[in-house]
């Protein structure tokens, strides 16, 4: 192959490639919506719970927050109604939050 019959491809980052496809941009609006809405409960959590906790994913309303283990999944519920305060406070409001605990979570 010589230099002529090359193609030239050129690299571009995944914020590039995310924005030139409609898909791919509006998944990317959505993980930043989850990850704003986990900014804001994060400071609620007692602190050796908040690596137990991802954000998952959020479409119209609906979150869902990934959990290490059933304890901090339960955590989680007690503290619900005042994640839902401030989120609405944030002007972030949710509609559903479910919990998944993730078996094996990778870390």
């Amino acid at each position: 192959m010589n230099s002529q019959t090359r193609t030239h491809h050129q690299m571009m980052s995944l914020q590039q490639a995310a924005n030139a496809s409609p898909t791919l941009a509006h998944l990317s609006e959505l993980v930043a919506q989850s990850q704003q809405r986990l900014a804001v409960i994060l400071p609620l959590l007692p602190p050796g719970l908040r690596k137990a906790v991802r954000a998952g994913p959020f479409d119209q309303g609906d979150w869902c927050l990934l959990v290490d283990h059933t304890a901090a999944a339960a955590k989680l519920r007690q503290l619900m109604p005042a994640f839902k305060l401030a989120l609405e406070g944030k002007g972030l409001p949710v509609t559903t939050v479910r919990i998944k605990v993730q078996q094996g979570a990778w870390r």
